[in-house]
């Protein structure tokens, strides 16, 4: 199999990339993979088993089977986590991470090993948070790593300085304590990322998330979901901070167009694509998209007070409700009683969208998100104002810079913090104001810069481009001293050349 300009798999820079299996840390990082095979790499792309049951179910292109794109192949294979399905304990990170290490250095040795022999050896790993012993399997075996941060520059400084206590962040006896950081606008106590507060009910994820900075500095780079003009006092700061570990920020990832990219998905469900066809038919700059991701899942109260305050502002609405995930004890959502036959044709119910597309589409006004980092970027890029629902983690703090630094979102609600249901008339206040009057039109202008410098970032020459092509010449240059030093990638035996 060759790619577009001839190049057979076995001939190219193999990198291996490992993803924490989660729908918001595998799409960036497969987004990258695409990116660097499409510039003449042969990636694999790993992340477990578990998740790899949904992915393949929903895309016929997933497998071991390098599937050209642009000028090099992605392909895929998983971690068998060794645990029954319906294990409770990935739902334990506090268990579930140690027990992945475990299993996981196993396989990636293991897998190291057979690929050499198959004459198609690694000399690079990438890898997202959550799983730093990726980055330490790197620097054991002397191959390069890098880490791609899946949430903004200013999340990766909040949690910076709270792993090394370089500023008093909330404590038990001072719950409701401002946190200041260089470059950042002054953090309430329910702004910073709610894993880091002593009164998250998921500890366990904040100490997850923390664990990628105890061996930061063993990754060649550290790569952002984000761009240079959206963050560049922090981006810069942070580069400074963080000394020979350079930042690089090439973000909108999603965006870049790639040949043959859209085959190779990592979405769980199969995204209902009627719904664009039913966005056709609305008048430009009319819809509500409302969406919280793959994770966040509301309180049925909660469901209802939107519902009515969708029906009391009288707008079009495109809402995905999803099905609950099938470890969770709860039951489908459902919507106040007469609710659909009230709205007509007005709204549309969907399990899964397509939110890129819907995002790009003209018809689409505004969007009320839980402002995860992926769907903030997809936003900003797309131009489209935010109602902002964050929930927890990195979400409040996203809401935050969307909000009252971006000035392209209209703040609904401040997250599990704030302890309580949004009611129907917040809901219809504040739809109305993010899609009519003077408030909507200051958040559209915004949103419009920030869509214009997002994509000038991208283009040839842009902030993002230029640290990509940086990435990338550096990646093939550690990874051509790897293969030059003829090291056996599944033996510890020494380390590359600058690392």
């Amino acid at each position: 199999m060759a790619s577009q300009n001839g190049h057979q798999h076995h001939d190219l820079i193999h990198v291996l990339m490992i993803s924490f299996p989660g729908q918001g840390h595998v799409n960036p990082l497969l987004r990258l993979g695409k990116r660097m095979a499409s510039e003449g790499f042969l990636v694999t792309f790993v992340t477990t088993e578990d998740f790899g049951q949904g992915i393949r179910k929903a895309n016929d292109s997933i497998s071991g089977e390098p599937v050209p794109m642009g000028d090099g192949f992605i392909r895929f294979e998983f971690i068998d986590d060794e645990l029954p399905d319906d294990e409770p304990m990935r739902r334990d990170l506090d268990r579930y991470l140690p027990h992945l290490e475990s299993v996981g250095r196993r396989w990636v040795s293991d897998t190291l090993t057979r690929m050499e022999r198959e004459g198609r050896p690694v000399s690079a790993l990438i890898n997202n948070s959550f799983i730093p012993w990726v980055t330490d399997v790197a620097d054991e075996l002397g191959l390069p790593s890098a880490v791609l941060w899946p949430q903004s520059c200013a999340s990766f400084l909040i949690h910076y300085y709270f792993h090394h206590k370089l500023v008093p962040f909330p404590t038990d006896g001072a719950l409701d304590r401002d946190t200041e950081i260089p470059t950042l606008p002054l953090l309430k106590w329910d702004e910073i990322p709610t894993f880091l507060h002593p009164a998250t009910p998921y500890p366990f994820l904040g100490r997850a998330v923390l664990g990628q900075f105890k061996n930061i500095s063993k990754a060649f780079c550290i790569l952002m979901d984000t761009f240079y003009e959206l963050e560049p006092e922090s981006i810069d700061f942070t580069t400074k901070l963080l000394g020979p570990t350079p930042i690089r920020p090439i973000g909108p990832l999603f965006k870049k167009a790639i040949t043959g990219s859209d085959r190779v998905r990592a979405d769980s469900f199969r995204a209902d694509k009627d719904c664009l066809k039913w966005l056709d038919g609305r008048p430009e700059g009319s819809v509500v998209y409302i969406s919280f991701g793959t994770v966040v899942y509301l309180k049925q109260e909660q469901v209802d007070e939107l519902a009515l305050g969708i029906e009391a502002a009288g707008v079009s609405f495109l809402w995905v409700i999803k099905p609950p995930h099938p470890d969770m004890s709860t039951v489908h959502h459902t919507l106040p009683e007469g609710f659909l036959d009230r709205v007509g044709d007005k709204g549309k119910i969907i399990s899964f969208s397509p939110q890129e597309q819907v995002l790009a589409h003209p018809a689409v006004a505004c969007f009320m998100t839980h402002c995860g980092w992926n769907s903030s970027m997809e936003a900003i890029t797309s131009g489209v104002p935010l109602i902002a629902f964050p929930q927890w983690g990195d979400q409040v703090t996203d809401a935050k810079f969307l909000c009252d630094v971006f000035d392209m979102g209209a703040q609904l609600c401040r997250g599990e913090q704030d302890k309580r249901i949004i009611p129907r008339d917040e809901v219809e206040r504040c739809l109305k104001e993010a899609t009519f009057g003077p408030k909507a039109a200051e958040m559209k202008k915004n949103a419009l810069k920030w869509k214009g410098a997002a994509l000038e970032a991208i283009t040839n020459g842009g902030s993002s481009d230029v640290n990509f092509k940086i990435y990338m010449d550096e990646i093939r240059k550690r990874s051509e001293t790897v293969l030059a030093n003829g090291h056996c990638n599944g033996h510890a035996n020494g380390h590359a050349n600058g690392h």
